[in-house]
Order: C-alpha cells, then sequence, then structure tokens
C-alpha cells in the first residue's frame, strides 16, 4: 500500500485547486478530487470567468452601436453570437488547461471522480471505471456551491433557467425576466440587454444588490434604467408556466398580483452550499440551519482532520474569499500563521458601471454606533474618466470620525473592480484616509477619483 496523502482536497473550484497548490509549495503530498472532467469549478467553467467574458463581449458590441460615433468613428455592426460564445469557450478552455499545468508543476495528484468522505482519513473516489480509496492525514472540503432554486419554479434549461444555462441561450431572446437583482442578475441581465433583449428584473427587497452601499445601488440603478433595463421592486415570483415558447410569470407586489410574460425567465436568487453526495453528515461533520459546514478558526469543522472552506462555509459566496480561506487553512495546517481579514473582502458588481464595496457602508456603521467621516467624489469631475467618455457613478470613502482609519468604500464608476484594490490595500495596513489623500497618484487616471474622495473625508477635495 502506498504512503497516505497529506492532505486530499475535494472540489477543485477557486478555494480547492488554490489550497491544493499551496499545500504542494508547503510540502505536503496532496491529491485533488474533481468530479468534472474540467478544472476549476463553478467559477472558471460556467460562472466567474464565462460570464466576465460575454460582459466584455458584449459591452464591445453596445460601445460599436451606441459609443463609437462620438468618437468619430462610423461603424455598421452585426451579432455573430455563435463567436461570442466559441469565444467564451475558448478563455474558458485555456484557464482550466492552465489549472492542469500548475497541478503538473507542483506534483499534484488529480483524481477525477465523486468524492465521499468515509471517515476522517479516508475518502472514495467513484468514478466510470470504479471506485477507489485514498488513504489521508487531512481532508479539505471544497466543494462550493450551486444555483438557488424557488420550490414553485421548476427549471427547463432552455425557457426557464438558471445562471448556467443564461451563459449559453442559443438566441438572444425578446424579452427575459430576471428574478434577482443580485449581482447574478445584474450582470447576466446587462449581457443579454445589451446585445438586444427588453429586460425586466424582479426583486423582493425594496433595492437592488441588497447588502451594498444603498446609496450607490440607487445610483446603479438608475444608470440600468437610463441604458433600458426595467425594474420592479417590492416583488416576487409566485408561479411559471410555459407556453410554448412563452413563460407566464404569476408576480405579486404592492399593486396586487398580475402577469407577466417573457421568452426567457432567468431565476437568480442566489446560491446554496453544495455538499450533495460528499457524506459529510455521516462522517459526523457538523452544519447549520441553512446547510453551512461549521468551522472553527482554524477551518477544522466538527470532525478532527476535517476541514472547510469556502462557499460551503459561513461568509460571502465569492472566489476570492474561497482563495484566501484555502491558503490560510493549508498553512495553517503546517503550522503557520494563516488569517483571512473578513473585513476587508471585496464585493463587485460587474455591470457597466462596475459597483465595487469593502468593508462598511454609512447604514452599516451607523447600526454598530460608530461616527464616520464620509467623503464622496463624482467621476464627472475625474479628467480621466471625462476623456473616457464616463461620466456616471463617484467613489465614496467612509471613515472612523475619531481616528480617521479607514472602514471602507463603495466605487460606482469604470474599472471599479480594478480601483477597489487600492483600498483593500489600505484598509489591510490599517492606513486612514489621510493616508490614501496623501499619497501621489498619476495624472490623469481613474484612481485619482479614489484619491478624491478620500480628500473630501476632510472637506478639502480640489476638483469639486
Amino acid at each position: 500500500m502506498s504512503e497516505p496523502f497529506d492532505l486530499v482536497v475535494i472540489g477543485s473550484g477557486p478555494g480547492g485547486y488554490v489550497a491544493t497548490i499551496r499545500a504542494a509549495q508547503l510540502g505536503m503530498k496532496t491529491a485533488c478530487v474533481e468530479k468534472y472532467p474540467t478544472l476549476g469549478g463553478t467559477c472558471l467553467n460556467v460562472g466567474c470567468i464565462p460570464s466576465k467574458a460575454l460582459l466584455d463581449s458584449s459591452e464591445h458590441y453596445a460601445l460599436a452601436r451606441h459609443g463609437f460615433a462620438a468618437h468619430g468613428i462610423r461603424a455598421t455592426v452585426e451579432l455573430d453570437l455563435a463567436t461570442m460564445m466559441q469565444r467564451k469557450a475558448q478563455v474558458v478552455k485555456d484557464l482550466t488547461r492552465g489549472i492542469e499545468g500548475l497541478f503538473r508543476k507542483h506534483k499534484v495528484t488529480r483524481v477525477t471522480g465523486t468524492g465521499r468522505i468515509v471517515s476522517a482519513g479516508e475518502v472514495e473516489v467513484t468514478a466510470a471505471e470504479g471506485a477507489q480509496r485514498l488513504q489521508t492525514h487531512r481532508i479539505l472540503i471544497a466543494t462550493g456551491s450551486k444555483p438557488a432554486a424557488l420550490p414553485e419554479i421548476a427549471y427547463d434549461g432552455r425557457r426557464i433557467v438558471h445562471s448556467t444555462e443564461a451563459l449559453a441561450l442559443p438566441e438572444v431572446p425578446k424579452r427575459l425576466l430576471v428574478i434577482g437583482a443580485g449581482a447574478i442578475g445584474l450582470e447576466l441581465g446587462s449581457v443579454w440587454m445589451r446585445l438586444g433583449a427588453e429586460v425586466t428584473v424582479l426583486e423582493f427587497m425594496d433595492r437592488i444588490v441588497p447588502g451594498m452601499d444603498r446609496k450607490s445601488g440607487a445610483l446603479l440603478q438608475r444608470v440600468l434604467e437610463r441604458q433600458g433595463t426595467k425594474f420592479h421592486l417590492g416583488t416576487s415570483a409566485k408561479a411559471a408556466r410555459r407556453e410554448g415558447d412563452e413563460v407566464r410569470v404569476t408576480v405579486t407586489g404592492k399593486d396586487g398580483e398580475r402577469e407577466e410574460r417573457c421568452d426567457v425567465l432567468l431565476v437568480a436568487v442566489g446560491r446554496r452550499p453544495f455538499t450533495d453526495g460528499l457524506g459529510a453528515r455521516q462522517a459526523g461533520v457538523a452544519m447549520d440551519e441553512k446547510g453551512r459546514i461549521t468551522v472553527n478558526e482554524r477551518f477544522e469543522t466538527s470532525v478532527p482532520g476535517v476541514f472547510a472552506i469556502g462557499d460551503v462555509i459561513r461568509g460571502p459566496m465569492l472566489a476570492h474569499k474561497a482563495e484566501e480561506e484555502g491558503i490560510a487553512a493549508v498553512e495553517i495546517m503546517a503550522g503557520l500563521p494563516g488569517h483571512v481579514a473578513y473585513e476587508c473582502i471585496p464585493n463587485v458588481v460587474y455591470t457597466w458601471p462596475e459597483l465595487a464595496s469593502v468593508g462598511l457602508s454609512e447604514e452599516e456603521a451607523a447600526e454598530r454606533g460608530i461616527a464616520v467621516a464620509v467623503g464622496t467624489f463624482p467621476f464627472l469631475a475625474n479628467g480621466r474618466a471625462r476623456a473616457m467618455g464616463e461620466r456616471d457613478g463617484q467613489v465614496t470613502i467612509v471613515a472612523d470620525a475619531a481616528t480617521d482609519r479607514l472602514l471602507g468604500a463603495h466605487i460606482l464608476g469604470p474599472r471599479a473592480s480594478d480601483l477597489i484594490a487600492e483600498v483593500v490595500t489600505a484598509m489591510e495596513l490599517g492606513a486612514s484616509a489621510e493616508d490614501v489623500a496623501r499619497s501621489v497618484h498619476a495624472h490623469p487616471t481613474l484612481p485619482e477619483a479614489v484619491k478624491e474622495a478620500a480628500l473630501a473625508v476632510a472637506k478639502r477635495p480640489i476638483h469639486i
């Protein structure tokens, strides 16, 4: 019998494959179990990466249709959806192959099949050719999440779809109805709206992007409405039925019950932890009322030697959160001081303009009884944004009123997903708004808007 593995990771999504590589770097004999033929999990295969590929392609298409003329460019534009989908698939293929190369580089054992925990020291992997058992000193659960469903609405894969299926529609729907105004619903709604669909979004809450900064969310809603997206807030879908090529959705809101009709219904009401068939409960792993695996500060479950990270445990279901937890978990296993600064995890909605956030909003600070000083700066006053033709959005910096320490930032604007990294780094280092305001920013650049918002905390912005 061969020597047992030091670590068997179940799941090769961002949390799983990053943890696997870090464990190998630390000298652990490591195996990664993945039931699908390609590595990368939901994020690389049917989530973050393909959706961003389509977002970029659809942004180019929309710019060619509506934005080129302002730059003195005259063009006739035709949509080739098949080629756009092929490009998306190639991006995914290149990145998943990249992970395969990294596994080979770090001498990771890749095991294809469905993993099931037999005990704290044994994982059974079942594949088409049979089953095998892996002996191991530790197990790391990184099985991620799956799209949540509404009990009264059944997916059919063509007219009533979840996020994975919405990435591969064979044609642009004339009418797309989206249930859920979170990141997934808004991003996929944006893709198909830019390509020509009439998009309507239903949201049960009284705001879009619940959980993010309310003011920034309201600004984003106005911009998306101007682009053509319609919103019905305080509204829920009770039922849906397909009649031929049409879906009829029973909707209830403050005005009572009514029927909405669409060609495609996208249900984007979040995700649920995926532990189906894992054998975790049977092995004694404790879970909470939402089906999430409970872990301690070491990411260890109720079963010694079994650990869990990512979407299957508490916290935001974000790829980068899972990555950091994976690294921290295996470093702790190796006796190192692994740590995740949860208050510094950014969140991004990849619409255009983008909405990025980190830390506390004004509302959250007030709920905690923290007095804050807030600075804002509009992209309308930023030279680079104006040169790009980007006039929408603003940067908001939230700082402790007593100490000036950065507590949060909320950016609605061009490339907000990139701009938020400066504030994340500053918060990780315990910086103040004054520290950001005094840092030299190249001119003319979008990050100058971050500097100006930091200056505005002390009521001394230069360009407004």
